[in-house]
């Protein structure tokens, strides 16, 4: 069986995993989210990719959920010591992929392109495509006005209430190479417990990749980033809460609408409604087992 999964964040990063530990690393192709890139220093930083590639890389640091473990951090002690602004932290070993992508993409090379060849460094055989190599930027209307989404998750801990989302340059985006031909020989399309809105909204922001779910020829399912109406982790359901005025299965579900054809469900939600068939196990990935039974059970639905 061919996987295609849409992933962005750590729950994405860590679902990525689920499918490659059950099926192999052959199997699975991740389109990462490219909506939170962003430049710090000079350097090209894309946040998403990053995290999937260490997780599968094993090389994450599990305990922040970002970044690298065994991090080191002289380059930002130096450089807060300079007065350079250091809100968005980069860790040593970080910066030197950072600033290995950036040569690349300064040379001309696509960022799909730039992480395929990161993967094969860091030992990652999963295919990890950037959902567009156009520049795509996320942007969040909050009552103060709009922020860039560092600015809003990272600089201002998402405490700002968020009215909704623009998703730069989106209507010029082309899908990267690849992700279409994954997507159309898939025999399972997944989206993974990410944030709907800021982790999966600007991967269906891109016309091609939405149009592909629309037309799809196999079933797609939805994992949910809730458990008893809660995210495991950041502000997803503030946002369902505002902006879909709810945190139930059926309020994921309709961020999905015509892309889906079942959700997972944690047990915790199992007698709610969620507007199309539901798949209920424990969503909780807690270790290996715990992965493994969540890929099982979005493996179950009949393709």
């Amino acid at each position: 069986m061919k996987v295609a999964v849409l992933a962005g964040g750590l729950g994405g990063s860590r679902f990525a995993l689920a499918l490659t530990e059950t099926l192999g690393p052959g199997a699975v192709t991740v389109v990462g989210n490219v909506g939170d890139d962003l430049e710090v220093a000079g350097l090209h930083v894309s946040p998403d990719l990053d995290t999937i590639v260490y997780t599968l890389a094993g090389v994450l640091d599990a305990e922040r959920g970002w970044g690298r473990a065994g991090e080191t951090w002289n380059a930002r002690a130096a450089a807060e010591q300079l007065g350079a602004e250091t809100w968005f932290q980069l860790g040593d070993r970080d910066l030197g992929l950072h600033l290995a992508r950036t040569e690349a993409l300064r040379r001309g090379e696509p960022l799909s392109a730039v992480t395929a060849r990161i993967c094969r460094a860091l030992g990652v055989e999963t295919a990890v495509l950037p959902a567009s190599d156009d520049r795509l930027r996320t942007w969040v209307a909050t009552p103060t006005g709009e922020l860039s989404f560092q600015e809003w998750f990272v600089r201002r801990q998402h405490r700002d209430e968020v009215d909704g989302f623009r998703f730069e340059g989106a209507e010029a985006a082309r899908a990267a190479p690849g992700v279409l031909q994954a997507l159309d020989g898939a025999d399972l399309i997944a989206i993974a417990p990410s944030n709907p809105f800021v982790s999966i909204g600007p991967i269906l922001a891109v016309a091609e990749i939405r149009a592909a779910l629309e037309s799809r020829r196999v079933p797609a399912v939805a994992v949910s980033p809730l458990i008893a109406g809660r995210a495991v982790r950041g502000p997803a359901d503030r946002m369902l809460a505002r902006l879909k005025g709810g945190t139930s299965p059926a309020q994921v579900t309709d961020c999905y609408k015509g892309l889906i054809d079942a959700l997972v469900v944690d047990e915790a939600d199992a007698d709610e409604d969620a507007g199309v068939p539901a798949i209920v196990t424990r969503t909780l990935m807690s270790d290996a087992g715990a992965r493994h039974r969540l890929a099982e059970a979005v493996l179950a639905v009949p393709v």
